[in-house]
């Protein structure tokens, strides 16, 4: 299996960026190097990574994401790994639209399993492609924005930036 990386400068800070044969197979931010090295191996084994500066148009929808074309991710095709039921969660996601909210009762509801709350919010935590499958876009029932594997400063700033706004404390949908 070829594994390609880059890493993309963004206001949350450096993004590494890894393809598994062309299709975007992992994100990580700064910071979670440890976390990115154990996912690769676990999910690929031995397989070595080659460093690139750019990765054609993944690495270019994702800075046209940050630039604010908020649909710029909608057409990434993505390999997740993962368990069936951790994929149609993941799948689930990319149906929220930019800007907009779900609480994790929502969620579980939309891949017909009501009751599995807690399962949803454990398989949106172990989301390995933050931002293009929008796990930041989950938030409790009460409205507060719950957790957020990169740290909820960047939860904030996703939802703040797809809402438009540049101050992330006015008129948003989520208790800060």
């Amino acid at each position: 299996m070829s594994l390609a990386a880059a890493t993309l400068s963004t206001p949350l800070g450096p993004l590494e960026v890894v393809t598994s044969g062309g299709l975007l197979c992992a994100i990580a931010f700064g910071g979670q190097e440890t976390w990115l090295a154990a996912h690769l191996a676990r999910r690929f084994g031995p397989s070595p990574v080659e460093r690139h500066d750019a990765l054609g148009e993944v690495t270019d929808r994702l800075a046209a994401y940050f630039a604010g074309n908020m649909t710029a991710l909608d057409p990434l095709s993505v390999d997740t790994g993962g368990t069936t039921f951790q994929r149609r969660v993941w799948e689930a996601l990319r149906t929220i639209p930019p800007g907009r909210t779900i609480s994790y009762g929502e969620l579980a509801r939309k891949i017909w399993r009501p009751s599995a709350c807690r399962a949803v919010g454990t398989a949106a935590g172990r989301n390995p492609i933050p931002i293009v499958l929008p796990c930041h876009r989950v938030i409790s029932v009460d409205g507060k924005i719950g957790g957020y594997a990169g740290g909820l400063d960047r939860k904030r700033w996703l939802l703040s930036h797809e809402q438009g706004q540049s101050d992330m404390g006015s008129g948003l949908s989520f208790q800060l």
